[in-house]
């Protein structure tokens, strides 16, 4: 008898602690941690970090030295190594990282000091550090092909879309992707939603990946005035929280899966 494909795990990716008690509560199998997730997330503290992995869950940690495109040079390479060995040290579980060279393509060299920084941080710590590969691959100039080189850089699993705007309009490159790099997990990211997770699923994916956010309102009283470029009214200057209807929607339409 041919055995049931595994049900793919369930990651969520929050701002903190408050968030991840959501994902916990909700049935994740573990959290991706970002600062900023307004722009797309970058490298939270380390004391985010820690409390965070003080909720229980495997935490992955975004390291992203800032927003924006993901050519970087060799200073801020060398900045995400050091924010890499912080984040472990913090008890990080995994990181999340990616490189792009401006030709479009993975920079293969970045990746693998990073993901080196990572297992070696993790041998320093006595434990096992997985590196997830995150969505600069679906900007990259063909993703399967970034994929397949990931495979030889130290790489535990690659977050993507298959290079669409939603990871469901991407599947069949999903799918591609799966069958290209058998010994790398392959998380499906990217504007996901509960009624996206059987065609994902059948795409072969080991992971879903999905923000389950809403916008908090706004808490404050006064005059607003406007202090950076990411609002341009009050009720837009906010942040994202995770949100339990969301988180459990999308454990509902897995376990739907056994």
């Amino acid at each position: 008898m041919t055995a049931a494909p595994a049900v793919p795990a369930l990651e969520i990716a929050v701002a903190g602690p408050a968030g991840a008690r959501t994902a916990r509560d909700g049935g994740a199998d573990r959290v991706e941690l970002c600062s900023a997730l307004e722009l797309g997330g970058v490298t939270p503290s380390d004391a985010a970090v820690a409390a965070t992995a003080a909720v229980g869950l495997p935490v992955q940690v975004l390291v992203r030295c800032r927003p924006g495109d993901f050519a970087h040079d060799a200073e801020e390479v060398a900045l995400m190594a050091a924010e890499v060995r912080s984040a472990v040290a913090a008890g990080a579980a995994g990181v999340v990282v990616g490189v792009l060279a401006p030709d479009g393509s993975l920079d293969a060299g970045a990746v693998r000091r990073l993901a080196d920084a990572a297992h070696e941080a993790g041998a320093a710590a006595g434990r096992p550090v997985e590196v997830t590969l995150h969505r600069a691959i679906d900007r990259s100039a063909d993703p399967v092909a970034a994929a397949v080189r990931a495979a030889t850089l130290g790489v535990t699993r690659i977050l993507t879309s298959g290079g669409a705007p939603r990871a469901r309009e991407g599947a069949a490159v999903l799918a591609a992707m799966a069958a290209a790099v058998p010994g790398v997990q392959v998380m499906a990211g990217g504007g996901v939603r509960a009624e996206d997770v059987p065609a994902l699923a059948a795409a072969g994916v080991a992971a879903i990946h999905l923000s389950a956010k809403r916008r908090a309102p706004v808490r404050h009283a006064g005059p607003w005035v406007p202090m950076g470029a990411a609002a341009s009214s009050r009720d837009a200057d906010t942040h994202f929280v995770t949100a339990p209807d969301l988180v459990a929607a999308a454990r509902a339409a897995l376990d739907a899966l056994a």
